[in-house]
């Protein structure tokens, strides 16, 4: 089949040729997969398709926009994309979007409250359809504003207020490595507890806490100590712990960038891991089975958070009010607790 035209294919031209109106041709290529045989018999769904291909057909972005009021973009706030938890979050949240015909950008705030403000409003500007935020604070008055300003968004990563959130269950995580170092004896346990305004910092260490008090194991607050997740925040963290007398026999870090930076300064001060300290880091990135010795972690599922941070984006763009979304975390033993 071949068309006569001058200028671009039209919508229009494709349903005159193919005998269907122009309406479900739009519906069908607007939809993606198999959703859009709800517009069409499949044997239909696939001419349209097939002709619109076959024809070089590209859809007009600003007359869809202006039809639907919708931009079919996503706005992603992190506080570093450098990050490899956030990078791995955001190809979730990159493929969920583009399963369902959307686009995403994203753009980093440092968690710094000034920079969400302005690179929120930028995205707003773009006419984003919706946000989704992985630097959440726990004081969510920043959040609580965009949802009163009537911004469409979601959370993963972390969790904020009542605002629906895809996150692992991290008290549930911090829990599993009480228990684990509970059982190797380990009754000294120190924190390396990250930034103290993030939902995970809190909620892992609580969770590690709460679990080793169970079994009688007490957590000093002077033994928990934020600091940031990367390297340098660990050993920031790990070297204020070592400097107040004292060695742990068990360290835990709630980011396991923040493990390795400790692990160097253990290694220069002639601390043995596990010998003397038990070491505990958490998400399981690809560092962690692959350096000097291999750390314990605690898996997080990264990629499935952000695919379902869209999901949950979607309903709220329909008008819905998802429930928050705990993802089950995983303990990985390995040589920094077990000396295997």
């Amino acid at each position: 089949m071949t068309v006569s035209r001058q200028g671009p294919l039209t919508l229009r031209m494709i349903a005159s040729e193919l005998g269907v109106s122009a309406s479900t041709v739009s519906r069908v290529l607007n939809t993606p997969g198999d959703a859009a045989l709800r517009w069409g018999a499949p044997e239909t769904v696939a001419r349209i398709r097939a002709f619109a291909e076959e024809h070089g057909y590209s859809p007009n972005p600003q007359a869809s926009s202006l039809r639907t009021r919708r931009s079919g973009l996503i706005g992603v706030l992190v506080p570093r994309l450098q990050d490899y938890v956030l990078a791995t979050i955001y190809e979730g949240i990159e493929e969920a979007a583009t399963e369902s015909g959307l686009s995403t950008f994203v753009t980093n705030s440092l968690d710094v409250p000034a920079n969400q403000r302005t690179r929120t409003q930028m995205m707003i500007d773009r006419r984003v359809d919706g946000m989704i935020f992985g630097d959440a604070h726990l004081d969510h008055r920043f959040l609580d504003e965009m949802r009163d300003r009537g911004v469409k968004f979601t959370l993963a990563s972390r969790r904020a207020g009542d605002h629906p959130s895809a996150t692992t269950d991290d008290v549930r995580g911090g829990a599993l490595v009480g228990d684990h170092l509970a059982d190797l004896g380990r009754t000294d346990v120190a924190v390396l507890a990250g930034l103290d305004f993030a939902s995970t910092a809190r909620d892992r260490t609580a969770g590690l806490v709460g679990a080793l008090a169970a079994r009688g194991v007490d957590v000093h607050p002077d033994r928990i100590v934020h600091s940031g997740f990367d390297p340098a925040g660990g050993r920031i963290a790990a070297e204020r712990i070592l400097d107040a007398g004292r060695v742990p026999d068990a360290l835990f870090a709630t980011n396991d960038f923040a493990a390795l930076g400790a692990f160097g300064v253990l290694r220069e001060r002639g601390i043995r891991v596990p010998d003397d300290v038990a070491l505990v880091g958490y998400n399981d990135t690809p560092l962690a089975a692959g350096g000097a010795v291999a750390l314990t972690t605690v898996r997080s599922p990264m990629h499935e958070m952000g695919r379902r941070a869209v999901s949950m984006l979607l309903e709220v763009l329909a008008g819905g009010h998802p429930e928050s979304v705990l993802l089950e975390p995983e303990l990985i033993v390995r040589q920094s607790t077990t000396g295997n």
